[in-house]
């Protein structure tokens, strides 16, 4: 039997908080949903310096697809970015507002910019989650782990201090 109830609480925001802090990519997932279900709800964590290699998501033809981002603790700076890499939309995503959070159309290359510590965000999106086709990368744009990756994260997070 599922649980009843799953708690999102401080608690889980300082634990997984935490888990992220110790990893190589400074992020981590907690979910709430199990990967088959029809909708994928989780909590993600993400530390300053952080890469998120941009991306888009693509899903069956006869779905209407979309990923929703809410910040529920700290700041997130999101970049819309066109078929060529170039940042077409900057939105500033904090818990005390005023923007909390968007929802994107499926399709739209995007990344994400850690810009306070230990934030949190809660994603929605369309499911059941396949890891192998989850998400299309930008291929222009450097892999994880890398040195270019790092500086790429300085270089999207210079857009946001102003």
């Amino acid at each position: 039997m599922p649980t009843v109830i799953k708690r999102v609480s401080q608690e889980l925001f300082d634990s997984v908080s935490q888990e992220a802090s110790a990893l190589p990519r400074l992020r981590k997932n907690h979910n709430l949903h199990q990967l088959p279900d029809s909708v994928q709800r989780f909590i993600n964590v993400l530390q300053p310096g952080t890469y998120v290699r941009p991306h888009r998501h693509l899903r069956a033809k006869d779905s209407n697809g979309f990923e929703l981002f809410l910040v529920l603790q700290g700041e997130i700076g999101f970049l819309m970015l066109n078929e060529q890499g170039q940042v077409i939309q900057i939105e500033r995503l904090c818990a005390q507002g005023p923007t909390y959070g968007l929802e994107l159309a499926e399709g739209q290359y995007h990344t994400l910019i850690a810009l306070a510590p230990n934030t949190v965000m809660f994603e929605i999106k369309e499911g059941p989650y396949v890891p192998a086709a989850d998400k299309d990368f930008m291929q222009q744009f450097p892999a994880e782990g890398t040195v270019a990756a790092q500086q790429q994260v300085q270089a999207w997070a210079e857009l946001f201090s102003g």
